[in-house]
This record gives structure tokens, sequence and C-alpha cells, in this order.
């Protein structure tokens, strides 16, 4: 087992890497391919109505005109071993893991995705609790209730989770159970240290409604997972032995249906870290979502880069928890 998760550890290092080399090389290889001068590129990090002294101090600043080669590397040494940046004013230090700096914010990217990533971990984290445990249940249940009317039931409304867009079911629910009824308090973020129940209370509204989508994909894939692995042979040979048929269900079927659910857990949990952009602008939820979009829109490259990496880190890690869980459900993948 350790010797598995060695082999998939390395693989995702590997894997970080070539992201980061494609994103950077997106960011600042493809602008000079398509004939952008490193003046024209200095620009984008200098703010608004930037001075040719500034561009000329960025451009020694971040070394455009040496070989892309040679900027990788040192956007890696940031990462590893920190950086400092002279902002004409003063020097800031900017401890390792650097993944740039903002002359637009007069941040660090790093200290930006600090400040940022407790509201998307509280989103996200609390979401997955519910539309995992929800989409499994109801469609395990469908499953072996299929044709009746809970069955029909719980598959009409995961189809409408599943075609209501997030922003859709979001403005509805502000409407009618904050501002309406107000059966919740208004949607904000409060630390979880502070104080949990109110933590809990103002987030209950958008984990319920970002978990109604997820946990509507998930209830139908672990119903077709579930009638597939129930008509196996090993199903009617545990039954032919006498197990009782809550063991058949949980120890067999269900654990043999939930591959695939968990597969596709690891690739949304991971996506969303990167940043729930329509939930978290629904909301008003300033996220990593939030700050990727407020990157798009003020052409921050540091933000978009440093945003993308750990986008990529995410994911990255998800999936390799998501290996390691294949190798606890089924044995014969630590083989492979």
């Amino acid at each position: 087992m350790i010797a598995f998760f060695i082999r998939r550890l390395v693989g995702g290092v590997v894997m970080l890497l070539v992201i980061s080399a494609v994103t950077f090389l997106i960011f600042f290889g493809l602008p000079r391919a398509a004939g952008q001068s490193t003046d024209q590129l200095a620009a984008r990090f200098a703010g608004k109505s930037p001075t040719a002294e500034t561009i000329t101090a960025i451009k020694e600043r971040f070394g455009f005109d040496d070989p892309l080669a040679v900027q990788y590397g040192n956007f890696l040494k940031s990462i590893v071993a920190g950086d400092t940046y002279d902002t004409g004013v003063e020097k800031i230090d900017c401890p390792a893991p650097c993944l740039g700096y903002s002359f637009r914010t007069n941040q660090s990217v790093t200290e930006q995705i600090v400040d940022r990533f407790p509201i998307t971990l509280s989103l996200v984290v609390g979401a997955a609790i519910i539309w995992l445990l929800a989409g499994v249940s109801i469609g395990v249940l469908s499953a072996l209730k299929r044709g009746s009317l809970f069955d029909r039931a719980a598959m009409i409304v995961a189809l409408a989770g599943v075609s209501l867009p997030i922003f859709f079911t979001g403005l509805l629910s502000l409407t009618f159970v904050v501002h309406a009824w107000e059966l919740l308090p208004p949607v904000s973020y409060h630390s979880f240290m502070d104080n949990p129940f109110k933590w809990a209370s103002a987030l209950i509204l958008p984990w319920v409604t970002l978990a109604f989508l997820y946990a509507a994909m998930y209830a139908r894939l672990t119903r077709a997972g579930m009638l597939e692995t129930m008509g196996e042979d090993y199903i009617r040979t545990a039954r032919a032995k006498g197990l009782p048929e809550r063991t058949v269900i949980t120890r067999h079927a269900l654990r043999a249906s939930l591959t695939p659910v968990l597969t596709i857990f690891g690739l949304d949990v991971g996506l969303l870290f990167g940043g729930a952009i329509l939930t978290e602008q629904t909301f008003s939820l300033k996220g990593l979502g939030n700050l990727a979009l407020e990157g798009v829109i003020g052409s921050d490259l540091p933000v978009v880069l440093g945003t993308v990496v750990t986008l990529s880190l995410a994911v990255i890690v998800m999936n390799l928890v998501v290996d390691v869980m294949y190798g606890i459900l089924d044995p014969r993948v630590r083989l492979s």
C-alpha cells in the first residue's frame, strides 16, 4: 500500500509541474508568440496608467526579457524559496510558497489566496457532506424500490436538480427563504473558530443550494450503479449463502457501486476548491472563485496564474485521495 501511495504521489507532483508549465506558457509564452512586446506584457502588471519608469522596473524585476525557461525557473524558485518584490516605495517579502505579487492590489497572491481559502473551504466541505449523504442514500433507496412512487419522485427531483442552474435556485432561495419568509439569516461568512453556530447558520443556504445540484447527479449515478450491481452473480451467491439482506446491500452491492461515485466526488470537490464561482457570486461570498473572477476582469495575471495553480493542486490532491480510497475499496487496484 505504501508503494502504491508513493507511485501516485510522484505522479501527482509530475502532473502539477506539467500543469504549471503549461499555464505559465499560456500567460507568458503565447502573448510573445502573438507579437506582444515585453513592454505590453509588463503593462498588465503595472495597474492603471503606468509610467514608462514603472514598466521598465517591472520588466527588470520579472525578467520579461529573459528566455521563458529562465522565467519559469524563477517562478518555481519563488514558490519553493520565496521572493522579494520592490514596489518602488518599499520592498515586500513574499515567503514560500510565493505565487507572485499583484501590483494592482499591492498584495502577494499567496496572501490573497490564504485570506479567501477559508470561505471556499467552508462552502465546499459543508455542501459536499450534504450532497454525498443525500445523493447516495436516495440513489440506494431508489434502486431498491425500483419503479415505486418514491423512485419516480426522486428521479424527477434529481432531473430538476441537474437541469436548474445554481444562479436560478440560489436567487430563488434567497428571495423566499431569507427575505420573504425570514427562515434563515442573510448569507455571510463568520469564522468557525469564533462562533461555530453562527458560521453554520449563515452558510446553510449556500450549502443546500449547491448540494441540490450535485446530490441530484449522485442519486442518478448511485441508482444506476446499484441496479447494475444487484444483478451480478456474486450478489445472488451472497443471498444463496444466507447472508442478511442488509449485509448483501452494504458490504457487497454498495461497496462495488461506489467506485464511479468516488471518482466523480474527487473531481467535483477538487474543482470546487479552485472556486465555486457561480455559487460565490450568487451569494456574494468572497472566496477563491470570486478572486479568480476579479483577476480575469482586471487582467491581473499573477492572481489568475496563482488561482490556476491552486486549482490544479486541489484537483491533484483530491485525485490522490481517490486513488488511495480505491486501494481500500478494491485491493486489486493496488497491483495495477
